[in-house]
């Protein structure tokens, strides 16, 4: 469990002040304790970061509903999980609404710059790709238009209680007054050393005397409270139409690499401009449904891959009764309809406004029912062939091939309920660990490589790509916040980081936790093995002891093993308003639940 006992100092005074005027009370038996696992009333959060996760707690406990809490939280994680989270980004959040009953997403997805040219990442000395790591991801040209900000300020305009410049507070707080470097943190620093050294912003801001600070020791980040502090009063234009985004957009032009430097490769300047900030829109999209043994399961549409993924694959997997004693065989299904969904994903998603996203056929069940009769009792041999999600539906549909690409991983998720039943899951990222490593000089945030999500170019057989670079495009996404109601009621919410592997995180805990009736809590600390329609699964240690050589022997099923697939955070509201929050016990150092209430408030 992270501990960073230093944020919640920072945090007191202002949560107090937060809290002002407020006829509220907290007593003892109204304050639940922090793990892994909150069970309680009055409202929930987990999240990654014990700081994040107490800023929401105390926003649902002072009167805000759960998308302002969602806000306040990704706020103070831009603060303490800055190579994962920040307004340098992007994300997608689902939102049910209890008042309504209805589900709706908000996609701040990253969009290219409109004279982003489709050939943008191959080297015209070879006319092949620009090497992924460290050269494409480091770079200008991996910057895409940041849409957190947008993100938080459509949702607190449409659906939220609080302005944005009361939910930056506690985010300025722990800016200002620092926290503690816990494992975690230091780590993904020292990954991204030479990376950041590169860059003086990045250097100034992240390193001490060009290494990652030590474990136990306080960092501060003063730029971004006077950041946070601009935005509260000059509202989100003072990013994108204001002095944040010309320094942002000078630094993307001109990245600050040191006099010093030796990268070994030439940093390319990016082509963003003022004008395509001040043109970015978060906006509203029309949620992904699916119905699933009886519940409805909401999730993110197109550029994100995530809701139709989780969706076709749970729609095949319909077809199976997977709670019976037979789990390797259950689990075959479910690496075997990965497989099948991941192709029809490669072959079809990308940005709705660039591309024509055969969503209704991927989501429906007679295309599921075509797919599902490919599962035989041993595994396929992949890249298997996309279908063709067009009706009429009959018989197996295997159509043309499509090879899984790159995505990276620097992601987070947190999850929110308040007591009135709105529910909030929302996925934001950076992109890789540390994104494209270039802080914005004075304003004390990174810059994501978002657009590196970009298919660099098409396949080389001709099979058309829907996921190719083009000035203004948002790139496919495999984000996977997702919202599951019973009888028109929110009955549970989760997400993960953890790029590609983010569907199958998210499809695993939903399956651990209908099909073969495991608790929230260890559905989500259970092994984890993902199939992304490669010749071997991903899969971590613990899924191959568990499972490995069944699947191996009976199914032909070949595994690589990962240390850890995902990170998720989820809540399941029991019933009468208790609410159980649950987040990783382990993975990326273990993240933190809560409550407002151990007892009813």
């Amino acid at each position: 469990m992270r501990m960073r006992l230093g944020s919640f100092f920072a945090l007191a005074a202002v949560l107090a002040g937060v809290a002002a005027g407020s006829a509220a009370t907290v007593s003892a038996r109204e304050t639940a304790a922090t793990g892994a696992v909150a069970t309680g009333y009055g409202g929930a959060a987990a999240t990654v970061d014990p700081a994040a996760t107490e800023t929401a707690i105390e926003i649902l406990r002072n009167g805000g509903n759960a998308i302002d809490a969602a806000v306040a939280a990704n706020a103070t994680l831009g603060v303490t999980e800055p190579y994962v989270a920040g307004i340098g980004g992007g994300g997608f959040m689902v939102i049910y609404l209890a008042r309504s009953h209805k589900v709706v997403t908000i996609d701040g997805r990253e969009t290219a710059p409109e004279t982003f040219p489709q050939d943008a990442f191959i080297d015209p000395a070879t006319g092949k790709p620009i090497p992924f790591n460290p050269q494409r991801i480091t770079s200008g040209m991996a910057i895409g238009v940041p849409g957190t900000l947008a993100t938080w300020a459509t949702a607190e305009k449409r659906y939220g209680s609080m302005p944005l410049s009361r939910l930056l507070q506690p985010a300025i707080a722990v800016a200002r007054q620092g926290f503690v470097v816990d494992k975690t943190y230091h780590d993904q620093t020292d990954q991204n050393v030479a990376r950041l050294r590169i860059f003086t912003s990045s250097r100034a801001l992240y390193l001490d005397e060009d290494q990652a600070p030590a474990i136990g020791t306080t960092v501060r980040n003063p730029q971004l409270a006077d950041t946070y502090e601009l935005i509260a009063k000059k509202g989100p234009g003072a990013l994108y139409r204001g002095p944040i985004g010309a320094a942002l957009v000078q630094t993307v032009q001109h990245p600050p690499v040191a006099p010093d430097a030796n990268p070994g490769f030439t940093v390319r300047p990016g082509l963003m401009t003022t004008r395509d900030l001040s043109h970015y829109k978060a906006p509203r999209r029309a949620p992904t449904h699916v119905t699933y043994r009886g519940l409805d399961v909401y999730g993110m549409g197109p550029p994100s891959s995530g809701g139709s993924t989780v969706g076709e694959s749970l729609n095949i997997l319909a077809g199976f009764d997977l709670s019976t004693p037979d789990r390797a065989l259950a689990l075959h299904r479910y690496l075997e309809a990965t497989r099948l969904a991941y192709a029809d994903r490669n072959r079809y998603i990308g940005d709705p406004k660039f591309v024509q996203v055969p969503l209704k056929g991927l989501l429906s069940t007679g295309f599921a029912a075509e797919r599902r009769c490919l599962i035989g009792p041993t595994a396929a041999t992949s890249p298997v062939r996309a279908g063709d999600p067009t009706p009429p539906y009959g018989g197996c549909s295997a159509g043309s091939a499509a090879v899984a690409r790159r995505e990276g991983t620097s992601t987070n998720h947190l999850t929110v309920v308040d007591r009135k039943g709105n529910v909030v899951s929302y996925t934001s990222t950076i992109e890789q660990i540390a994104g494209s490593a270039i802080a914005v000089p004075g304003y004390g945030f990174l810059l994501n490589n978002e657009l590196t999500d970009f298919d660099p170019a098409p396949p080389a057989d001709g099979t058309p790509d829907p996921n190719l670079p083009a000035g203004g495009k948002r790139p496919r996404s495999s984000m996977s916040p997702t919202i599951v109601l019973r009888h028109d009621k929110p009955l549970l919410a989760v997400g993960s980081p953890g790029g590609a592997t983010i569907i199958t995180t998210v499809l695993q805990i939903l399956l651990n936790r209908f099909d073969f009736a495991m608790s929230l809590p260890d559905a989500m600390a259970a092994p984890r093995a993902s199939q992304r329609n490669a010749p071997k699964t991903d899969a971590e240690p613990g899924f191959i002891a568990h499972y490995g050589t069944e699947l191996q022997s009976r199914f032909g099923q070949s595994f690589n093993s990962t240390a850890e697939i995902g990170a998720a955070t989820g809540i399941e509201l029991l019933g009468e308003g208790r609410l159980e929050a649950v987040a990783e016990p382990v993975r990326r150092g273990g993240g933190t639940a809560a409550v407002v209430c151990a007892l009813r408030c």
